[in-house]
């Protein structure tokens, strides 16, 4: 089954069945968008507790519902490195020959990742990558203070991000639409990538209303933005991958297969 289902990952019109589904989930239709949301709930069992809005009703579309805020309170900063991201932890190491590991059997080149080279500084650095199943809560935060230097938008395919995937295509990471966000900071600098995946109606950066639709790399200085730990970097519209890439190398104090919460610490 799961040779079959990567097949199809390979075989579809993957941008075009995600634009399908971005068009459903933009829906506000109200009874339509009530009855996505109240099924969704009723597979994922949603913690509406800790949800800004609490009543399917007061959403205007599924998108909406989806990247819904949280209370102040609901992911306390527990750290000096926090999780960007709720969702499982699937791989965590320290950087190699400028690669990083995607899934047993599989490692990735870190500039192809970033689209740009990897600074030498960061040779001895490490790498944290966090699963977003379609049940997390979907916005990623900083999980540093720091200062925004550029952000690289990449268009690419779309497979699934699933650990069945990763295990199964080959540079899954580098293939994918992604967007790779570069900090520097007094503990040091990194990066912070959102990797798109299939059905995904897009990557929304947190200066701009709407998720990337261009068909070539962007790249957008951001002039040494200050940003704060746990401030909202970006969002998905549907289920992803987000990738940490630190300068320093880190002690980290989860394991692969840890289930974690945005604002968690993540070093010793």
């Amino acid at each position: 089954m799961t040779r079959l289902f990567i097949l199809f990952q390979y075989l579809i019109p993957q941008h075009v069945l995600s634009r399908c589904i971005g068009y459903v989930a933009r829906s506000e239709i109200p009874w339509f968008k009530n009855f996505i949301i109240k099924q969704f709930d009723g597979i994922y069992n949603i913690d509406w507790s800790v949800a800004v809005r609490k009543e399917p009703e007061q959403y205007v579309s599924f998108n909406d519902f989806f990247t819904r805020a949280l209370t102040d309170d609901a992911r306390p900063l527990t750290g000096r490195l926090v999780s960007p991201a709720d969702g499982l932890v699937s791989v965590t190491g320290d950087i190699k020959h400028q690669r990083a590991i995607q899934a047993k059997g599989h490692d990735y080149s870190i500039p192809q990742l970033l689209g740009e080279a990897l600074p030498e500084s960061f040779n001895n650095g490490s790498f944290l990558t966090v699963y977003l199943a379609p049940s997390d809560y979907h916005r990623v935060h900083f999980p540093q203070q720091g200062a925004l230097q550029n952000a690289r938008y990449i268009p690419g395919a779309l497979f699934s991000v699933n650990q069945k995937t990763a295990a199964h295509v080959p540079g899954l990471f580098t293939r994918n639409e992604r967007l790779v966000l570069r900090l520097t900071s007094n503990e040091g600098d990194y990066y912070l990538v959102l990797i798109g995946a299939m059905i995904v109606a897009g990557i929304q950066p947190f200066w701009q209303p709407e998720p990337f639709k261009a068909q070539r790399p962007i790249d957008q200085p951001m002039q040494a933005l200050a940003v704060d730990q746990g401030q909202e970097a970006g969002r998905f519209l549907l289920g992803s991958t987000a990738i940490l890439i630190t300068q320093a190398n880190q002690n980290w104090c989860v394991t692969p297969g840890a289930t974690i919460k945005m604002g968690q610490t993540l070093v010793n």
